[in-house]
């Protein structure tokens, strides 16, 4: 499965599957949508990545099928 990001959404916040355009879910606080998204990421084993108000990536949380060690 694709990604999952948290994203700003008419004045509330998203849960986005990467490359769709409908949430999943929609949420008042950024914390409400992670706290909905982190189970679906993890049921995936996809990344969850969180954006900033302003839409950049805050940061990215990793639920499987990293490599070990890590490359680089």
């Amino acid at each position: 499965m694709s990604k999952i990001h948290i994203v700003p959404h008419n004045g509330a916040w998203a849960v986005k599957v990467e490359g769709n355009t409908n949430p999943i879910s929609v949420h008042q606080t950024q914390g409400g949508a992670i706290e909905a998204g982190k189970p679906v990421a993890q049921t995936c084993s996809t990344e969850l990545v969180i954006h900033r108000p302003n839409g950049q990536i805050r940061e990215a949380w990793s639920y499987g099928n990293d490599p070990y060690p890590p490359k680089g």
